[in-house]
């Protein structure tokens, strides 16, 4: 798709791991989206000779638009599924009072940020066919296709999904030529994460409800855009699913200001350690700075939260 634009390869490429992946995102979640982005941003963005404070623009747009770009539907990012089924929030309404706005401060944000690394792409993109790449055969291709169609589809049964599962181990043991090393460290990580909050969740009504109730909907979308830095959207937006008598004023301030917040720290959302494994050999002694990527996503996030607090139809 990026060689049929009248543009260089390279910076729509970059375009397109920055806007159009993390809006996938909402089909095929959020952690995979991350993933396949931060796969194609690194050789683009992530090397030597690009400045550091872009490399670290470039991370908070990346983590705020995944975090944001997932709320096109009411499945794929982790804060929405909290509360989707009890607040009743299905995905027709979720693109037509969040997903639209999300998809504006995506494209703005990433028009920026490619804007900005212009000057440093590499003029000529990687030319698989004359590389020492070996091409990944078809059915290989189309397997992992169904085997991702068959989680996302039966993603809500847990001995289908661990069945395909299994089945996408053994895919990936049995052809290892053609397989990147498997993150699983990192998404267990977020399964831990997740289960655990379920499990002791219930436990955080009896502080949790008189202090949001008392707050304002501009002061629960102040704070929640703050306290998602130190804690995690998802974990916010379920502790609020366990209030009575949220207003759905307070519930929308709630999740726009939790997801708005998402890409200001690594632990902000549950992909961001994902991204910042797959992308941290980039930076200068192959880590990251958690005031560099402050910095870096503090222009996508007032835009994010300008979109998502303002835009109306």
């Amino acid at each position: 798709m990026a060689s049929r634009v009248p543009l260089p390869t390279s910076l729509v490429r970059t375009w397109m791991g920055l806007a159009i992946v993390p809006l996938i995102g909402s089909l095929i979640t959020e952690p995979a989206a991350m993933t396949l982005a931060a796969l194609m941003l690194a050789p683009l963005v992530f090397q030597a000779d690009v400045p550091e404070r872009l490399k670290y623009f470039t991370l908070g747009v990346l983590f705020v638009n995944v975090s944001i770009g997932g709320t096109l539907t009411s499945f794929a990012a982790s804060p929405v599924l909290m509360v989707a089924s009890t607040w009743q929030w299905d995905s027709t309404w979720m693109l037509l009072n969040f997903g639209w706005k999300s998809a504006v401060a995506v494209v703005i944000n990433a028009s920026l940020a490619a804007f900005a690394l212009k000057p440093y792409l590499q003029k000529e993109p990687l030319d698989i066919k004359n590389s020492s790449i070996a091409p990944v055969p078809f059915s290989l291709v189309l397997s992992h296709l169904a085997l991702l169609a068959g989680v996302v589809v039966l993603g809500h049964y847990p001995v289908a999904f661990l069945g395909l599962f299994l089945l996408f181990l053994g895919v990936t043991h049995a052809y290892p030529k053609h397989q990147n090393p498997l993150v699983l460290k990192e998404a267990l990580l977020v399964a831990f994460f997740l289960a655990g909050l379920v499990v002791i969740g219930g436990m955080q009504q009896w502080w949790l409800q008189p202090l949001l109730t008392q707050l304002s909907p501009n002061a629960l979308f102040g704070s929640a855009l703050g306290l998602t830095a130190i804690t995690d959207n998802a974990a916010l937006t379920y502790l609020g699913s366990l209030i009575e008598g949220l207003s759905d004023e307070a519930k929308y301030n709630l999740m726009a200001g939790t997801v708005a917040g998402g890409g200001l720290t690594v632990i902000a959302n549950a992909p961001n350690p994902a991204g910042a494994t797959l992308l941290k050999s980039g930076f200068q002694n192959a880590s990251i700075s958690a005031l560099g990527l402050l910095g870096g996503a503090l222009l996508p996030t007032l835009i994010a939260s300008f979109a998502l607090k303002f835009l109306l139809f």
